[in-house]
Formats: C-alpha cells, sequence, structure tokens
C-alpha cells in the first residue's frame, strides 16, 4: 500500500505537468476565461454520465467473477473491489489495477491466476467498445484509422489463440519443459481456462455490448462538457465527441503511459482542432481539461474512496469458494 500511494502521488504530479504544459501552449489567461464562461449546471450529468460508465463496467466485471466460477462473493465486495482498481488507473500501464485480483483474493480467496485474465478481458471488450463508437466517425474523418486497424487485428488474433484450446495447451506443455516455466505451469493452466471462458463468443458479445452503452454514456459526457463550452448542441457535435474521445481513449491505452497522460490529453485537444469542432486552442484545452478531471481524475478519486473502504479491517479469505480446476473444467464444456 505504501508503495501503491507513493505511485498515485506521481502521477497526480505528472499529471499537474501535463496540464501546465497545454495550458502554456493554449494561453491560460483565454482558458480561465472558458472555463469562466463554462455552464457549471451541466457538471452533475458529466459526473453522472461518467458514473454510470464505471457501474455498468462493474457488472461486467461481477458477471466475469461468475465466468471464471467466483459466485459466493457479495456484490457489495465485489463493487468495492472493482472501484478500488480506479485509483490505480494512473499507473503505468494500468498495471495498478492488479491491485483488484490481490483485493479479490484477500476478500474472496480467489486464487490471483484465476481472476487475473479478467483485466486483459476487460482492456480487449472496451477496445473493442471504443473501435465499435469511434467506427462512423472513423469513416467520414479517416483519422487514426492505421492505429485503431493495428488495435483490432491484434484483438482479433488475440481471442483467436486463445480459443484455440489445443493450440494454447501444446504451448504450455512445452513451456512445462523450461525451468523457469515448469514450476508455474499449474497456474498458466488456471490462467488461460479463465481467459478461454471470458473470450466465448457469448461472453466476448456480452461484454462489447455492455462496454458500447457504458463509453457511450461517457462520450455524452464529454458533449455536455462541450455543449457547456458555447458550442452548439447538435447531433455532429455528439458524433465528434464520441469519435473523439474513443480514438484518444484507445490511443492512451496503448500508449502504456499512467492514464494516457499526455497522449490521450494531446489527441483530444488536436482532434477538437482538426476536425473544426473549434478553431480557439483555449477552448479545445478547456475541454480536454474538464473531460479528462471529469472521468479519469474523478475515477481516480473514487477509487481512493472504494480502497479505503475495502482495506478497514479486511482479512484474508480462504480459497475454499472457487472451483477446482476439474469442476471449472466442466463449466467451460458446458
Amino acid at each position: 500500500m505504501p508503495k501503491g500511494k507513493g505511485k498515485i502521488l506521481f502521477s497526480l504530479a505528472a499529471g499537474l505537468a501535463v496540464y501546465m504544459a497545454l495550458a502554456v501552449f493554449a494561453d491560460l489567461p483565454k482558458i480561465g476565461q472558458a472555463l469562466a464562461a463554462f455552464r457549471w449546471q451541466f457538471i452533475p450529468a458529466i459526473l453522472g454520465l461518467t458514473l454510470l460508465n464505471y457501474l455498468l463496467r462493474f457488472v461486467k466485471w461481477h458477471y466475469y467473477l461468475h465466468q471464471i466460477g467466483v459466485r459466493t462473493i457479495s456484490s457489495r465486495d465485489s463493487l468495492l473491489v472493482f472501484f478500488s482498481g480506479l485509483s490505480m488507473v494512473v499507473t503505468p500501464g494500468k498495471v495498478g489495477e492488479w491491485l483488484k485480483c490481490y483485493l479479490l483474493k484477500q476478500t474472496a480467496g480467489t486464487p490471483i491466476s484465476a481472476s487475473a485474465p479478467i483485466l486483459i478481458a476487460e482492456r480487449l471488450t472496451d477496445g473493442l467498445a471504443m473501435l465499435g463508437l469511434a467506427s462512423v466517425g472513423l469513416l467520414i474523418y479517416g483519422y487514426g484509422w492505421q492505429v485503431l486497424s493495428v488495435v483490432l487485428l491484434v484483438a482479433l488474433v488475440l481471442v483467436a489463440l486463445i480459443q484455440s484450446r489445443p493450440l494454447a495447451y501444446r504451448a504450455i506443455s512445452l513451456g512445462e519443459k523450461l525451468p523457469f516455466v515448469s514450476r508455474k505451469a499449474h497456474h498458466l493452466y488456471v490462467a488461460y481456462d479463465s481467459a478461454y471462458a471470458l473470450l466465448k463468443l457469448r461472453n466476448l458479445t456480452i461484454a462489447i455490448a455492455i462496454g458500447l452503452v457504458s463509453w457511450a454514456g461517457e462520450s455524452v459526457a464529454f458533449w455536455f462538457v462541450l455543449v457547456g463550452l458555447g458550442l452548439d448542441p447538435s447531433a455532429t457535435l455528439l458524433l465528434q465527441a464520441t469519435f473523439i474521445l474513443s480514438v484518444s481513449t484507445i490511443v492512451g491505452s496503448v500508449s502504456m503511459l499512467p492514464g494516457g497522460l499526455a497522449v490521450a490529453e494531446g489527441s483530444i485537444t488536436t482532434l477538437l482542432l482538426l476536425l473544426g469542432v473549434t478553431a480557439e486552442p483555449w477552448v479545445a484545452a478547456a475541454a480536454t481539461l474538464l473531460i479528462r478531471l471529469c472521468t479519469l481524475w474523478f475515477g481516480v478519486a473514487v477509487g481512493i474512496c472504494a480502497l479505503f473502504l475495502s482495506t478497514r479491517g479486511a482479512a484474508p479469505a480462504s480459497d475454499g469458494n472457487l472451483p477446482s480446476l476439474a469442476e471449472r473444467e466442466l463449466d467451460i464444456a458446458r
């Protein structure tokens, strides 16, 4: 936990540096004027839509737990574990979200090797959902198709490889011959079985559908930000907001930087100007600051609160509620 606090403080400092650079680029006094003219009555709606995104992603998380055989954890504990992970989204590559696996082990006794694939499935299905949301804008505007095409290809290849059980088991079996792999072979089999279950077509479809709705809510939140800054509340603006937020989030995730810092902000500001949403850099910068504060940093704040609640009086749990590998094999077969 002390290390986690240090990482959060480091990321806060990095975020401050990014926003200072953005302010210098876009003219700080004019950004201040744009923020002063912002219609702050939209903030509850913006935060509400962001919270809706997080709640729907929690639904996916809890659904995933059931798919790997974790069925005795209470909804409250599952909610606290999920939201605690948001406190670590500003760590490099979001590796801090592994905290969810640790807390799940402490709460429900679930081995980390069984729950770790959920993090991969979450990132994968969120990415595919955002690709879906960005697709219409991609056809119209054409920006970022190279990066998005690579992301889509990698995602499809990954799903195909994981769904090829003979190939996966063969690879793990070959790996068992290596000294440093043989000691972890059991964990690899458990992790693979979880990944296989999570990325079956039915579960993949459900997760992407949830992602489409949840990230659409955040896109509407960005639309409210732009309208609050004085832009025309049109359907075209909603399309642009959806495209810009989706592409920027994907690019930020691919960068593996803490919370996509600098990359996501730069992408949002740049696309707002390139697509002609606004011709004023300070308005684009103000929009970027507002949406990132109301999404990324709002999530971090909620996550810190959840982390505090989840670690108060927490005691290690036994792992008796997780089915054996053989039982999970039967579940997967069914």
